[in-house]
């Protein structure tokens, strides 16, 4: 692997995405990808005694899903790159303390898919043969922790999205047919002052416009590259912005662009405000949803952004901005 341009990373022998399973909560169920799914909930708890428990019980059975469809046994995974949004990453780490596999624990907000794979594939090119990644988020826990307790029964803003229950898990081979990860761009931490918590898509969409932009200064490729430009969890207010952004830079990528957190919910019957969000956001619509149709060669190009708010509730309670963050890995058959 090498770099090129200012941020990019260009794999001479791309990882292959040798398989992906996908599993989410009710809400997303009901939602328009739901046939894409590997398994939907019928209630948040599944069982377990807490929000977090069901968390850590939704990342432990989609990784032993995205092993049993592999094929490949546990043993000949090289290591594990997970996180989620819980303080100190406990649904990953829980949920994965069974696996005997070298752990490294991820956080990059809702970014963490990303971010994970970009290490999944840095290590496939440097000593690993399999790496599993993975990725999980719980609209209670989440809500618990960042915002108001459910209980107190809140009014949530126009602007709020809503997190999505549910984990994406991948795993990377060091060879195999396809589709590859030919490049990584991991983004920097822009913070334009947003304060508003129940406003991630205006805070993280200055970090898309970077990376996204970056990448293409880097590649020197431009938006009609790609089949699809797919960011992680900007939402529908988030989205907007960022396509304004990037016009104001010189580049329009309205015709190919579009969000996760916007395909997993209808807007219109699902009352989820702005759209998706949370870990599991973009984890589970690409690991349903687009895997699927990179598989058929529906569309053959991908540039996936995930984007993260890097901010936590102590933060917010002390009158701190919410830095974003992007990173972004072009995903070609």
């Amino acid at each position: 692997m090498k770099k090129i341009g200012k941020q990019t990373i260009k794999f001479d022998n791309p990882p292959t995405i040798s398989e992906c399973s996908s599993i989410v909560g009710p809400k997303e169920a009901q939602g328009p990808l739901a046939k894409y799914f590997d398994k939907t909930l019928e209630d948040e708890f599944w069982g377990a005694k807490s929000w977090e428990k069901a968390e850590s019980k939704i990342i432990k059975e989609a990784t032993n899903m995205v092993i049993s469809k592999s094929g490949i046994s546990s043993q000949d995974i090289d290591c594990v790159f997970a996180g989620d949004l819980l303080n100190q990453c406990i649904s990953s780490s829980f949920g994965l303390r069974e696996t005997n596999i070298p752990f490294f624990g991820v956080f990059g907000a809702c970014s963490t898919f990303v971010e994970s794979l970009s290490l999944g594939s840095i290590a496939t090119e440097a000593f690993a043969n399999h790496v599993l990644c993975a990725t999980s988020s719980h609209f209670c826990s989440a809500e618990k922790q960042f915002r108001f307790p459910l209980e107190l029964g809140n009014q949530r803003p126009p602007s709020s999205q809503w997190t999505v229950t549910g984990s994406g898990a991948v795993i990377l081979s060091k060879s195999g047919n396809g589709p590859y990860i030919t490049h990584i761009t991991p983004g920097k931490i822009v913070d334009m002052g947003i304060k508003d918590a129940n406003n991630m898509g205006a805070a993280m969409s200055p970090a898309f416009a970077d990376t996204l932009i970056t990448h293409f200064n880097d590649t020197g490729r431009n938006p009609s590259y790609y089949d699809a430009i797919i960011s992680g969890d900007l939402g529908h207010i988030g989205k907007d912005i960022a396509i304004d952004i990037a016009k104001s830079k010189g580049y329009n990528i309205k015709s190919n662009y579009n969000d996760c957190g916007v395909l997993i919910f209808d807007k219109n019957s699902q009352d989820t405000h702005s759209g998706g969000s949370g870990c599991a956001c973009c984890a589970t619509v690409f690991s349903g949803y687009f895997f699927k149709q990179l598989r058929e060669k529906k569309i053959k190009k991908i540039l996936l952004i995930a984007t993260g708010a890097l901010m936590n509730s102590t933060s917010s309670q002390q009158g701190e901005s919410i830095p974003g963050i992007a990173h972004a890995i072009s995903i070609e058959l």
